[in-house]
């Protein structure tokens, strides 16, 4: 019997655990599904290319076929382990734009415009460049700039400014707009995924309990009321029960899964699948969106400063190796997309629609697929998809993936701006400050040249840059599910506290977001008067 059960030890669960069990009368549980964060790919920033492609703190879930991408089904990357996906992504610390959360607001949703969770970003970061109107120092999350940069860094911004974009030195302060560098959850060397800041210094704690390889089959319910939660660990079921709340932490694509397990969803859809409706709620699953994303590539043979597969680049990497273990500095702290950008895919637009990652290795099917040779890549993503999907149920089992479809370009004015951003991005790689560093595109995309070329293009290559949100949407609506509060509709004492409650997916990466909306959420639950 705990207070609190904490679903998910991702970035949001991790926050949860910490903030909940400051108060040492009040028992906490977490489980998570994955391991213990201690592969040393986890550490090492550059171990991201690993975790990529092997390893078991990764989901690896696909879409379902996707029309809008040709018939392709995508990669959905998701944390199976402490940390969650701040585990294995990119490091980049984003927040989004001021109008992503006033929207939030305007849609009904008070205690979430910008000015009002600006104080939770700030209380969640430590930020080695110190504090300001918009950044905080002393919180348990490490931000910093790359300690060892690759030196193409500087030569995209010089390129994005002979494209006519000004250069932006703080992507989360009073303007977003511009091309620069990227801030990342760093620190001495290494990853600081939301376990390491806010987790694994608490793990002592005799009030919070860490469950791990928990695999989440449901939450049990009694007369509309979450009292617990059923698992299978090594091969047993067993139970833990909630004196206060359930708390579902597992994300976008689990979150939802778990409602429905539970009998909370859409009726027919429940019955479909053979699960006894206990609540009807229809918005469980729907909303699905994410930021879709195309690549292009550059071979650059001579770059051998980048990552790739040459004789230099493994003598490069075996010495960063060795450099890292060492000092904890060198090639092996990046975390490839040193470097981007926030861009109008048009003058008129408001606030910039489009989102650039410049890495510094030729990346194809997300780094699955092994190129020969140097280069470097450069993503644009859509910010702002008007595209929705959803996620069901593949079955009954609670062990199967869930029915991804984020129904990706869905929405014609998606494509079209995602064209005009293709060309933009090229146009911006066209210029001398790397067209001097002697690249040429690969043929794949070079021969994309009218608009028609690039849609096929696209529609045979894109696909997410990792952050699918909306499916238990916060709000008043008919289709949300939770409310203001994150109380899941017509249920008491269970909340939904990650990226899943976003209404609409902020303008930039979302791990940052969603440990803001944990920090927000365990200061209403605290606040919360006791049943």
């Amino acid at each position: 019997m705990f207070d609190y059960i904490i679903v998910g030890g991702g970035s949001a669960g991790c926050v949860l655990a910490a903030r909940l069990s400051e108060d040492p009368d009040t028992t906490v549980a977490l489980l998570e599904a994955g391991p213990a964060d201690k592969s040393v790919f986890i550490h090492c920033p550059a171990g991201l290319a690993v975790i990529a492609k092997n390893g078991d703190a990764n989901w690896k879930f696909e879409t379902a076929v996707q029309p809008g991408l040709n018939g392709r089904r995508g990669y959905q990357p998701r944390g199976k382990v402490l940390g969650g996906s701040s585990s294995i992504n990119a490091m980049i610390y984003i927040r989004g734009q001021r109008e992503d959360y006033d929207h939030w607001a305007a849609e009904g949703n008070p205690g979430w415009s910008y000015d009002e969770v600006l104080p939770y970003f700030k209380k969640a970061e430590d930020n080695a460049r110190g504090a300001d109107v918009f950044h905080g120092r002393g919180g348990p999350l490490h931000v910093q700039d790359l300690t060892s940069p690759n030196d193409l860094g500087p030569v995209f911004i010089e390129a994005g400014r002979q494209a006519g974009f000004k250069h932006n030195p703080d992507f989360n302060g009073a303007d977003q707009e511009g091309v620069g560098v990227y801030q990342v959850t760093h620190k001495n060397g290494e990853r600081f995924s939301a376990a390491k800041g806010y987790l694994t210094s608490n793990l002592d704690r005799p009030n919070l309990r860490v469950f791990t390889g928990a695999h989440t089959t449901r939450i049990l319910l009694e007369r509309k009321r979450a009292v617990g939660v059923e698992f299978v660990q090594d091969g047993q079921t067993m139970q833990l029960r909630a004196n206060k709340e359930v708390l579902l932490c597992a994300g976008a694509l689990q979150s939802p899964q778990i409602l429905m397990l539970s009998g909370i969803g859409p009726h027919k859809h429940l019955l479909e699948k053979g699960i006894a409706p206990l609540h009807d709620l229809p918005g469980v699953g729907q909303n699905l969106h994410d930021h879709i994303d195309i690549v292009q590539v550059v071979n650059a043979p001579h770059l051998k400063q980048t990552f790739g597969i040459s004789l230099t680049g493994i003598a490069n990497v075996i010495k960063g190796i060795f450099e890292w273990r060492g000092k904890r500095t060198g090639l092996l702290t990046t975390n490839f997309a040193e470097a981007g950008g926030f861009i109008k895919s048009q003058p008129q637009e408001r606030t910039p629609d489009l989102q650039l990652h410049f890495a510094i290795a030729k990346l194809v099917d997300h780094g699955r697929t092994t190129v020969l040779g140097h280069g470097y890549s450069c993503h644009v993503c859509l910010l702002r998809p008007v595209s929705r999907g959803s996620v069901q149920l593949a079955s009954k089992d609670p062990f199967a993936a869930p029915l991804i479809d984020p129904n990706f370009l869905g929405a014609r004015d998606d494509v079209e701006r995602l064209v005009r951003g293709f060309k933009i991005m090229r146009h911006l790689l066209q210029q001398p400050a790397l067209a001097s560093q002697g690249g040429k595109e690969i043929a794949a995309s070079a021969q994309a040249v009218g608009d028609f070329q690039i849609e096929q293009f696209i529609r045979d290559h894109a696909d997410t840059v990792y952050h699918p949100v909306g499916t238990c949407r916060m709000g008043k609506g008919d289709l949300d599910v939770v409310d203001h509060e994150l109380r899941v509709h017509g249920i008491q004492g269970l909340r939904v506290v990650d990226a899943s409650i976003m209404p609409r997916v902020v303008s930039g990466n979302t791990n940052a977001p969603t440990i803001m909306i944990a920090e927000k959420a365990a200061d209403m639950i605290r606040a919360a008067p006791t049943a």
